[in-house]
């Protein structure tokens, strides 16, 4: 395709060729204008002057033929009723003159014909007309009949040969106005062809620009964009044509270009992707295998030390039950240690095989009635609960999908140190409660004991953490590691609540089923209309449970002595004291 020649835009190529077309279709309009109104006065002038000249130089013929008879006559017979057609044909002789004399504005030739034939009229009359009338009237019929002569017939012959003149006059302008009006009707045919060739000539010439300057251009344009679309990036699109069809052109393959650019950026992008990919998978694969390693070695540790370290604590409890008293006070006092160590020794290899197992041997989630579950961890701490005077209670907790088993040690563990870390001088009082916090629901473990500092409030959940001497308060301080890796593996969150007014409040939240979403949405959606219909405050809609850093208000525990719905496992006190 060779490129357009000159650098007009489509916009100025069309705008010019309507333009010339436009210019030549106004002035073959106005010329056929002019021609067509021509034409019309043309055919007037046959119609309404010509024509009725003819007919009325015919009735001037015949008024003069009527005038002769009538002399002719009345001279021979001298009766005068014979000049009634004399008078007659005079007077129409008149009227038809003076009709003929108003359509004889554009024909002076004929306007002369007929002056010439008044003037011969005229003479005849005077000469002959007249003179035989008043001879016939005064002299009789044989003086009349005397007037009447040869040189009177060729008299009238001159007035005949000029009415003649007239007619024929008025006949050759007749026939010059029809050829006229033939001439001009020609001429207007010719400029409606005219006209009809030049619409057709310029939709040709548009048609034909139109193909060579938009069609051909834009079809060779869609072929490259096509290659282009159909994955040739690096396919440079050259555009010829109209100067607008250059620059989408141009701009067309700007935008090829950028593309270009972006997904060479997008592969670059999505190798280095790839690789990271990689090395995360192969990072994720060796954490795998070291956890694995970890938690098998940790396993095998605590398995394999357990047989020693029941050795060294049955043989020193021998020492110390054989030998109380033969010894030095000293020598007591090492071997207790040797036993209290023996003995925590064991404490901690059995914790951290309990912390091992967790998320390793797993049964599968079920679902768990945690009012049942409170049931067996009252049952467990039935012993520190005497011992410590401690008060148990708990209300209406929900069923959840997970490992019994689980669950079980989580609320052991924060009942137990609920429990451990009372104060003195006040009788421990522990509950458990819950609320639906959208789709979760949030679990708190609240007592009246010694409280956590809120700087301490993230670091009891680290294993082996401890924030007193183990004379103080004795334990591992694995079981709260033990209750966040709980918590986690059945996909929820744990954190202390440091705004309780006493005491200390461990939330955690766990996954609610379905249907207990389900049945608290609709349960709102009933209860908040008739609440504010009967003029009611609406009630105060839970804030959801805030993360560790930013934890909720306490929850205020249930009271003890609350008469609650028979028939329910969880709805009981359990008080020991």
């Amino acid at each position: 395709m060779k490129p357009v020649v000159g650098g007009w835009s489509l916009r100025r190529r069309v705008i010019t060729l309507l333009t010339v077309v436009g210019v030549l279709l106004i002035g073959l309009a106005a010329a056929e204008a002019a021609m067509a109104a021509r034409n019309r006065t043309q055919i007037d002038a046959v119609l309404n002057e010509t024509g009725p000249l003819r007919v009325q130089s015919q009735e001037l013929l015949n008024a003069l033929l009527d005038q002769e008879t009538a002399i002719r006559g009345y001279a021979v017979s001298g009766d005068p009723d014979d000049l009634t057609p004399y008078r007659e044909g005079l007077a129409q002789e008149k009227s038809v003159t003076a009709s003929m004399r108003t359509l004889l504005d554009n024909y002076p030739q004929i306007s002369q014909e007929l002056q010439t034939v008044e003037e011969r009229v005229t003479r005849w009359r005077q000469s002959v007309a007249e003179p035989v009338i008043t001879t016939t009237e005064q002299s009789g019929t044989r003086a009349g009949q005397a007037l009447v002569t040869e040189a009177a017939r060729q008299q009238f012959d001159e007035v005949r040969s000029a009415v003649n003149d007239l007619q024929g006059e008025v006949l050759a302008a007749r026939e010059q106005t029809a050829h006229d009006v033939r001439t001009s009707s020609n001429v207007l045919v010719v400029l409606l062809i005219v006209a009809a060739l030049v619409v057709v000539v310029a939709g040709a010439v548009l048609l034909l620009s139109l193909d060579r300057m938009v069609i051909r251009p834009l079809t060779g344009l869609a072929t490259q964009v096509r290659e282009v679309a159909e994955g040739d990036y690096q396919h440079g699109i050259a555009t010829v044509g109209p100067p607008e069809f250059i620059q989408l052109g141009e701009d067309v393959d700007a935008m090829r270009q950028k593309i270009a650019a972006d997904l060479a950026e997008v592969r670059a992008a999505r190798e280095r992707i790839e690789w990271v990919n990689n090395q995360l998978q192969k990072q994720a694969e060796e954490l795998t295998r070291s956890n694995r390693d970890l938690e098998q070695f940790a396993y095998v540790a605590s398995h394999d030390l357990q047989e020693p370290l029941r050795k060294v604590a049955s043989f020193c409890q021998l020492l110390q039950r054989r030998y109380a008293g033969q010894l030095d006070e000293r020598a007591d006092q090492y071997i207790a240690f040797a036993v209290d160590g023996a003995q925590r020794m064991q404490r901690l290899i059995n914790d951290l095989l309990a912390f091992s197992r967790i998320g390793r041997l797993t049964t599968g989630f079920v679902e768990v009635d945690l009012n049942k579950v409170m049931g067996d961890v009252a049952g467990q701490t039935e012993a520190a609960r005497q011992y410590a005077d401690a008060e148990l209670t708990w209300a209406d907790l929900p069923v959840i999908l997970g490992e019994e088993p689980l669950l079980t040690n989580l609320l052991a563990n924060l009942v137990s140190n609920s429990i451990k870390f009372r104060r003195p001088d006040v009788p421990s009082k522990v509950h458990v409660s819950a609320r639906l916090v959208g789709a979760e629901w949030e679990i708190t473990c609240q007592d009246n004991g010694i409280g956590i500092e809120p700087e301490f409030a993230d670091k009891i959940f680290v294993i082996f953490q401890r924030l007193h001497s183990k004379d103080a308060y004795p334990g591992t301080g694995i079981g709260l590691a033990i209750v966040k890796k709980i918590v986690e593996y059945h996909g929820g969150r744990v954190w202390v609540d440091t705004d309780v007014p006493e005491g200390t409040a461990i939330r955690f939240t766990l996954p609610a089923l379905p249907e207990d979403v389900e049945a608290a949405a609709a349960a709102d959606s009933a209860t908040e209309p008739n609440a504010l219909t009967a003029g009611d405050t609406a009630p105060s809609t839970e804030a959801p449970a805030a993360p560790p850093e930013q934890p909720d208000g306490p929850d205020q525990p249930d009271r003890a002595d609350e008469t609650l719905e028979s028939g329910r496992t969880g709805d009981m006190r359990e008080t020991v004291g």
